[in-house]
């Protein structure tokens, strides 16, 4: 093992845990004790604080310095770097200059190899809320994030059997698939890649963690303007059911017989006002009418309809509904 990477997998190990016994550094570097005591002086040369540990085992602890010594990344960690501080702009705590000078002065120091690689992951971050992940390898990021950059006809494989009613594209797959790659998007926790799509002659948006590039990509093209122009304002109409405009179809008014307070942690995008110690009005959209009913009904409560119309005919569908599913 080269002696550089033994060192930043020791540095990496000492980081994952408080106290380290020499020996398990010893089995899990696959060197001899010796080799872990000539690299823990290097790394302190370097300006890391390890202490040694006492005991029977004997060991070493990474201790905080007083000063920032020189840092090492392996390349997962450059990945892992570059979307961590991209996506701060919606931590919601005034760091997102902060995130950027962090990132630049990062990028700075970097060997031109894994600046490259960190170069090539940009993306756009929409919504940070909870959401069930979906597994993505940083190659398929960097791959698509590349092709962006480079304004090139990107091809890959496509899974589609992931859930109907999604907002991305459903159609009939028959790889590969061509596409004009115009953002790497994410929101909730998953990943998506925004494209005009050659076959379709359309907008699709499609699931990252469902894409295997294939190379080389295609011919390099024009990009084409998104509708309305802004890719987060895009992606959020597309995910509410609409085409291009950033609003629920339908959207109603409820007041529900519980505290505010007993709500809030889980009204999403919906708007809130306190009528008292046993009562609120909720204002929030959907999908679909009878959906948005359903969704009033979570809460487990009374519910006054203020409106409109549509609504009120929800609630009595979904009560037919469910009045026909117990019945059976």
């Amino acid at each position: 093992m080269a002696t550089t990477t033994r060192l930043l997998n020791l540095l990496s190990l000492l980081q994952t845990r408080r106290d380290w016994p020499g020996a398990l550094l010893a089995e899990r570097l696959d060197i001899s004790h010796r080799t872990v005591r000539r690299d823990i002086d290097r790394l302190r040369e370097m300006g890391y604080t390890i202490a040694a540990t006492m005991g029977p085992d004997g060991g070493y602890r990474l201790d905080a310095g007083s000063e920032l010594p020189p840092l090492l990344f392996d390349d997962d960690q450059v990945i892992a770097l570059a979307v961590a501080l991209q996506a701060a702009t919606l931590t919601g705590v005034g760091i997102e200059e902060d995130a950027v000078r962090a990132l630049t002065t990062v990028r700075q120091v970097m060997p031109s190899r894994l600046r490259h690689r960190l170069d090539a992951l940009t993306f756009t971050t929409i919504s940070a809320a909870s959401g069930d992940a979906g597994s993505v390898s940083p190659e398929v990021l960097v791959a698509i994030s590349a092709a962006v950059r480079a304004r090139e006809v990107l091809r890959f494989d496509y899974s589609s059997d992931h859930p109907s009613g999604n907002s991305t594209d459903n159609s009939e797959i028959t790889p590969p698939r061509r596409v004009e790659p115009h953002h790497l998007v994410t929101s909730n926790r998953r990943w998506y890649l925004v494209a005009w799509d050659l076959e379709q002659n359309d907008w699709r948006i499609f699931r990252a963690d469902h894409i295997t590039p294939r190379t080389p990509n295609g011919p390099r093209f024009t990009p084409k303007e998104i509708p309305g122009g802004d890719v987060s304002e895009y992606v959020s109409a597309r995910f509410k059911g609409s085409e291009h405009i950033n609003k629920w179809p339908c959207h109603g008014k409820v007041i529900l017989h519980r505290p505010a307070s007993y709500v809030l942690p889980f009204v999403g995008d919906g708007l809130v006002e306190d009528l008292g110690p046993e009562q609120f009005s909720l204002e929030a959209g959907s999908w679909s009418w009878v959906a948005l009913a359903a969704s009033f009904n979570r809460f487990d409560t009374d519910i006054d309809v203020v409106g409109p119309a549509e609504l009120t005919h929800a609630f009595a569908q979904l009560a037919a509904r469910n009045a026909a599913t117990a019945a059976s």
